[in-house]
């Protein structure tokens, strides 16, 4: 193997970890913004665990997070609204990205 084979593969591995972190950050953003909705509803233990894992699920419907969105606004109904959901999205995915690098280092 040459070192421009050798570049180029080091270079898509890199591609492909970084894109894998990206989507497990998403994931566990989902994912702590489901329990946190749970929360808001009165959820605790594996029902709130099984609702985060139905706001994760949501996020597979269409690109982006507003498929998330509309599903915890409609669960939440007058408790947030979306505007109230994507600030608190906004603020967990920093928090789950953390989570992920930890967990990976």
């Amino acid at each position: 193997m040459t070192t421009f084979d050798d570049r180029e593969s080091a270079f898509e591995n890199k591609y492909a970890h970084d894109e894998e972190m990206k989507f497990k950050a998403t994931n566990r953003a989902n994912k702590l913004l489901g329990l946190w909705a749970a929360e808001l509803l009165g959820k605790t233990g594996d029902a709130a665990n099984a609702y985060a894992l139905e706001v994760v699920k949501a996020d597979f419907e269409e690109a982006g997070h507003e498929d998330v969105i509309r599903k915890v606004a409609a669960d939440l109904g007058d408790i947030a609204d979306a505007d109230t959901i994507r600030a608190k999205l906004a603020e967990l995915t920093p928090v789950a990205k953390e989570q992920v690098m930890n967990e990976a280092g």
